[in-house]
Parts: structure tokens; C-alpha cells; sequence
């Protein structure tokens, strides 16, 4: 007769560490504890455990604790109750997790090639970059759409879940009801969200989704085939071109300036274009209304759908939204589609799709034969997330945040200027669209930056395959503080200097001027430059040594400063513009071209001089 093995509470209890602050129970760790132990081998089947009071004993726990753990995983199947023996770990648990790990075949062999050899990914699906796992490790993540934890409404969400979990509510949506969603939040969504971009919907012409993502696929699956010409962004979205790609449409890449998608000839060709009109993915710019117009009227007159992807849309905090296109006139060719927002969508994961009704009738049914909708428990909590006012109160909180540390991301970018960088004007939003100098190779200054703790995106993932320029990324402040921007800024302009050969010396410009020359030539002149975002700037330099800046179209935002020379050097300092500290530079004046040089000779700005009677 086989002897059962036995373990006691002594050994078992460094397998059920217990964390008192964590957000689990007490019986819900011991629950994970068992599952995980039995599940890595450790407790094999037929194992004897002790019993709940020698369990509650050595864990420091209350025999209830114990007790109900115990009975949870017996109802679950992975613990046996025996009549007088004791609790056991099931039986059968060894026999599935066997066939669960079983490989058939060996490994590497011809089943396995042969699968593989016949995997379909698109190229865009490969060349997307990947955040290093730990960014959270590194001091300066400025990276898009990875969120601080702290931002997201945890009390209010809970709040919403156990209203949704109450009895009432819970009979309501826990009823079969097919593929219908939540009718709670559709109205949420239909009579709050969709107003404030100029949206009237029926109900029947809403579709909840898992995301935006999952919208953008049911609307590839039912408008794209191979023929159809899907026109995409110039930079654009990789997760739609691989989306296109999948269905074997022929891309149309379309070029995105200042003022959003170029509306021009290259459309006509188009049977489908995917815009991003509110904040374009990945310039952040935003797609001026004029273009708007255009790009609708086109649609119409050659016959082609619009699918307006909504990202950030919530986030213009810097200038009033402009009208969404499916609101325009002309609107009744866009599919619309927007996500909660992108700080629930993590957690939560609701977007939603409008179209005409005979659109989300076959969305939905599409949707039922891939995963289904939504948590029908999760669309009840956003319902009440949204009637309570939470939504709002967290949106007011994002701009605030986000307007903080863009302008803070702004103001660092114009001070320390690293190799004259240039960034695409915005109207909100969580990031900037950089373009450095001709001569900088972003993968090195990625491999670079990262060293000294500084994350940022690479563009070329963005652009169609050989058309990505090596001078241009992104930087993002979701993930960042606004106390570390500027310091992370620092070292990237460091970086910068770093890897580019060009800025080390001033070989093509005249030598630095002495203290005297800098007094000669720059008393009673005005400096002309452009911000790094882009905007004119002029600063005018009289003989006593006061500074007058303004900047901005309507040169709206000015500043007065003091200016001097001390022995061959030249120091400035602002009442507010460059964090009103005093920095003093080397001169070299070409013509007049002027350089502003540190002490290594790396040229940090560059200005065009003009005299008084200029």
C-alpha cells in the first residue's frame, strides 16, 4: 500500500506568503498561493494538506480565513475533501496540467516548421517598436501611452464596479441577451461623449468595442479585400497598415504636413482612408478645418469611406476642438471611432464605433465570431463611471496634468535647444513630434540617450518600409513627471551632442569674437530666430544692455531681460523666458549668421542679426 505523502503547515507556509497591503485578500493570496504550487508541481495530486486550524495557526491568520479558502478551491475542483482523511490535492489536477503542456511532435520538427514557414505577419506588424520591458526602471521615460499608475480614478472605477455588481444591477446585464450591449451606456455615450464633438447618433448606430482596436479591425474584416486600395497616413498608424495588410488591400500612403493629411490628387484612388484628424498618429498635429471640408467633399464626389480614428480627441486643452468630421456635412461617409479614455483603455478596454445602422448590424455580427463584445459587468461600471460625473472629473484632471507637462516639455525643448531640434506645432495632446538636424542617426542616439536613463520612440516604425528618415522621433509625457522633464531634456540634449559629429566644433563658422567684438557687434541690434516650435522670435539688444524678447505669430508672448559680456563670454538672463537663469555663451558671427557656442565649441543656437535701420 502506497504511503500519502503528508506536508505540514511548517513547509507549506513559504509557499503562501501573505502581504497585508496588498489589495487581495487574505483568502484570495492563500487561494493563488495553492493554485500557483499545485499548478508548478510542488504539491502533486494525492498530496495530504494540513488541516485549516494548523494552516490558520502557522500563517497568523483566523481559521474562517483558512477555512474558506480551503472550501473555495474544493469547489473549484483543485482540493478534495475526504470524510475523516482530510483536504488533498485533487487527483486529476497532474493529468491536466500533463495534457495542457503536452508537445506533439518533437520540438523543432517538421510540425512546427511547417507552421511556421506558413505564419502570414505583416511587415508593419514586425517593424513595430517595443518599450523596453522595465521602462518604469529608467529615470526619463518619454514615451506615449504609458500612463503613471497614479492617474488612474482607482476609488471612483471602484465605485462604479459595485454599483454594477449589485443584486438589481447585475440581474439587469447578466441576462442573455446576445450580442446587445449595455443599453445604459450606450445612452452615456450618445447623450454625454458624442455631443461634445458634434455627434447625434441613434442607438442603433453605436457599437461597443474591446478598444479602438478592436473597432479597426471589424472595420478592415467588412470594407477591405484584396483590390481595395486603403489609403493611410504618411507617417501613419503601423497597427492599421498591418490591419490593411492582413486583408491584402493595396496601401496608399498619404503625407501628413502641419495641418494634417494632405488633401490632394492621391485620394482619388482611394476606396477606404483611416485619418486621424484630432490628434495625427504619430505628429500629434491636428487636421485643419479647411482640410476637413476637402477631405469630405473628395469622399463624396469619388465614392470612397472615412474612417475617422478619434485618438486623444478629449485632450485639446490648448485651443477650442474643431468639429469632428462625422458631425460635418458630408459626415454620413465617416465611420467614427474612439476609445474611452486612452488611461481607462488599459485597465477597462470600452471603445466605441458610429456608423450607419446596416454598418454595426453586420459589425456586431462580425464581432460575435471573434471575441465576442465586451464584458457586459465592464460596460455597466463605465455606464455609472459616466453618470456619476467621474469621466469628466478625470478629464479635467488628464488636461490639467498633461497641459503641465507639455508646456514643460515645450519650455525645456526651447532652452536647452539641442542641435536645433524642431517640433510640429500642436494643439494639446501627450507628445511632440521631433526632427533633429540632417545628420543625426536616432538609433544611436536612442542606444545613447537610454545609457544615461533617457526613453525615447524612434519614427521609423511610422513611415512605409525605406521612405523613414533617421532624424526624426517622438516624445511623449504620459509617463513622465513634469519635476523630471526638464533634467531628462538635459541629458538628452547631451546625447545629442554626443552622437553628432557635426555640432563638436564650430569648423564652419568664423572664430569666436573677443569680449570687445561681442560688444561692438551686437549693441543695438535685433536677433531673429524660430522656437522649437516654430514660431518667430526676435530679440532686440540695446547699448545699455536691455534685452526685449517676443515670440509667437503676433509676437503675444514677451519678456525683458539684461544682457552683458564678461571677459570673452556673453550672459543673458530673462525675467521668465529660459527658467530666468543666467547662461553665458561663446559668439561667432558668418555675415550675419550668429552662433551662440559652449565652452566645448557645440554651437546650442543660432540667430540671424539685423540692424535698426533693418
Amino acid at each position: 500500500m502506497n504511503r500519502v505523502q503528508t506536508i505540514e503547515a511548517s513547509a507549506l507556509a513559504p509557499l503562501l506568503q501573505l502581504d497585508r497591503t496588498s489589495s487581495l485578500s487574505l483568502q484570495d493570496q492563500i487561494r493563488r498561493g495553492f493554485f500557483n504550487a499545485i499548478g508548478a508541481g510542488v504539491l502533486p495530486a494525492g498530496m495530504r494538506l494540513p488541516s485549516s486550524r494548523k494552516l490558520a495557526d502557522r500563517l497568523g491568520v483566523s481559521r474562517n480565513t483558512a477555512l474558506i479558502a480551503y472550501q473555495t478551491l474544493i469547489a473549484d475542483g483543485h482540493l478534495v475533501s475526504r470524510e475523516r482523511s482530510g483536504v488533498f490535492v485533487a487527483t486529476d489536477m497532474q493529468r491536466y496540467r500533463d495534457s495542457s503542456m503536452q508537445v506533439v511532435g518533437p520540438r523543432g520538427g517538421p510540425v512546427l516548421s511547417t507552421a511556421s514557414a506558413r505564419l502570414q505577419e505583416s511587415a508593419s506588424a514586425r517593424s513595430a517598436y517595443r518599450f523596453p520591458s522595465d521602462w518604469q526602471s529608467y529615470r526619463y521615460p518619454f514615451l506615449e501611452g504609458r500612463y503613471d499608475r497614479s492617474l488612474f480614478p482607482i476609488a471612483e472605477w471602484r465605485e462604479a464596479s459595485r454599483l454594477a455588481l449589485a443584486a438589481q444591477e447585475v440581474e439587469t446585464w447578466s441576462v442573455d441577451s446576445g450580442e446587445a450591449d449595455d443599453d445604459a451606456l450606450i445612452e452615456e455615450i450618445r447623450t454625454k461623449l458624442l455631443p461634445r464633438r458634434g455627434i447625434i447618433a441613434r442607438p442603433d448606430e453605436l457599437l461597443i468595442t474591446v478598444g479602438e482596436q478592436q473597432a479597426l479591425h471589424l472595420i478592415t474584416r467588412l470594407f477591405a479585400s484584396e483590390g481595395t486600395v486603403a489609403g493611410v497616413e504618411e507617417p501613419g498608424l503601423p497597427e492599421m497598415r498591418a490591419l490593411f495588410e492582413s486583408r491584402n488591400a493595396r496601401l496608399a500612403y498619404l503625407p501628413v504636413d502641419d495641418e494634417g493629411l494632405i488633401v490632394d490628387h492621391r485620394l482619388k484612388a482611394c476606396d477606404i482612408v483611416h485619418v486621424t484628424p484630432s490628434r495625427q498618429r504619430p505628429t500629434a498635429v491636428t487636421l485643419s478645418r479647411a482640410r476637413r471640408a476637402a477631405l469630405l467633399e473628395m469622399a463624396t464626389q469619388e465614392d470612397f469611406i472615412v474612417v475617422e480614428d478619434d485618438f486623444e480627441c478629449e485632450l485639446n486643452y490648448l485651443v477650442d476642438p474643431l468639429p469632428s468630421l462625422r458631425a460635418m456635412e458630408g459626415g454620413d461617409r465617416v465611420i467614427y471611432v474612439a476609445s474611452l479614455s486612452k488611461v481607462l483603455e488599459p485597465g477597462v478596454g470600452l471603445g466605441f464605433m458610429v456608423a450607419p445602422p446596416e454598418v454595426i448590424t453586420a459589425a456586431r455580427r462580425l464581432r460575435s465570431l471573434t471575441t465576442g463584445r465586451p464584458s457586459p459587468n465592464n460596460q455597466r461600471a463605465a455606464a455609472f463611471f459616466l453618470s456619476l460625473g467621474h469621466y469628466d472629473a478625470m478629464l479635467r484632471r488628464f488636461n490639467k496634468v498633461f497641459e503641465e507637462r507639455l508646456i514643460a516639455l515645450r519650455d525645456a525643448l526651447n532652452h536647452y535647444r539641442p542641435l536645433s531640434i524642431a517640433v510640429a506645432p500642436v494643439r494639446g495632446g501627450t507628445t511632440f513630434w521631433v526632427r533633429g538636424e540632417a545628420g543625426l542617426q536616432t538609433d544611436k542616439l536612442m542606444a545613447d540617450a537610454q545609457a544615461r536613463g533617457v526613453l525615447i520612440e524612434p519614427a521609423d516604425q511610422y513611415f512605409a518600409p525605406g521612405n523613414a528618415p533617421t532624424n526624426m522621433f517622438r516624445l511623449g509625457v504620459t509617463s513622465i513627471p513634469s519635476d523630471r522633464i526638464r533634467d531628462g531634456i538635459a541629458a538628452l540634449s547631451d546625447a545629442m551632442h554626443a552622437v553628432s559629429k557635426d555640432s563638436m566644433h564650430p569648423s564652419s563658422h568664423s572664430a569666436t569674437l573677443s569680449g570687445d567684438d561681442i560688444i561692438k557687434t551686437l549693441s543695438g541690434v535685433t536677433l531673429h530666430y524660430k522656437t522649437v516650435y516654430g514660431e518667430p522670435c526676435t530679440i532686440k539688444l540695446s547699448a545699455d544692455g536691455e534685452m526685449v524678447g517676443r515670440a509667437g505669430s503676433a509676437g503675444e508672448d514677451r519678456d525683458t531681460g539684461r544682457w552683458w559680456v564678461e571677459g570673452d563670454k556673453w550672459y543673458r538672463q530673462w525675467q521668465r523666458w529660459a527658467f530666468a537663469e543666467t547662461l553665458g555663451f561663446r559668439i561667432s558671427v558668418d555675415g550675419q549668421h550668429l552662433s551662440w557656442l559652449d565652452d566645448a565649441g557645440r554651437v546650442m543656437d543660432r540667430a540671424v542679426i539685423s540692424a535698426p535701420s533693418d
